[in-house]
């Protein structure tokens, strides 16, 4: 009899710790990927140490510009890359929050690469390729089903073949993590 609760005992004390380790990680994944569906896009998220990873992404971009005669649409694939250091992920673990999965707060530097659109209106205006660099803040979490939100947004420098100018960068994704 003694057995049985000791066997019982151990198997809730396991339980516990497994969930524990699942909801309230203080480390970034080592590995992460990530499907986008707002724009559609493919994810790649690596870890570099407990605070640092890489964020890696290809899409499709949207874009959208108007005047009194005409309007443009256009499509174009982008690649944007971003070292990012998640700050709070302790705090959160500290106070129950989420953290898995890398769910927290994090300051990025960004690099973003708009190449040649491939669907636009040349008669309005041509749509070049460009580069932007920028200094972002951000938030990410990824919830018990998954489903991914993420917005980050900050000061940064658009390069193009005709200007160089300063923008606001905004990022907004809604998607799902993949994987394990």
């Amino acid at each position: 009899m003694k057995k049985n609760y000791l066997f019982l005992l151990l198997s809730v004390l396991f339980i516990n710790a497994v969930d524990a380790q699942d909801s309230a990680p203080t480390t970034v994944e080592k590995n992460q990927f990530k499907l986008n569906l707002f724009v559609p896009g493919f994810v790649y998220e690596h870890g570099f140490d407990a605070k640092n990873t890489l964020h890696s992404e290809a899409r499709l971009g949207l874009g959208f510009s108007a005047n009194s005669n005409s309007s443009n649409f256009a499509i174009f694939p982008n690649i944007d890359e971003q070292f990012r250091h998640y700050y709070n992920l302790e705090k959160r673990a500290n106070k129950g929050k989420r953290t898995a999965r890398n769910s927290g707060n994090f300051l990025a530097l960004n690099a973003n690469y708009n190449f040649e659109s491939i669907s636009t209106n040349v008669d309005y205006r041509e749509a070049v390729p460009s580069f932007t660099v920028a200094a972002l803040w951000g938030l990410q979490r990824t919830y018990k089903g998954r489903f991914n939100l993420e917005f980050n947004a900050g000061p940064g420098v658009n390069f193009d073949k005709y200007d160089t100018e300063f923008v606001a960068v905004v990022n907004f994704s809604i998607g799902w993590v993949i994987g394990k």
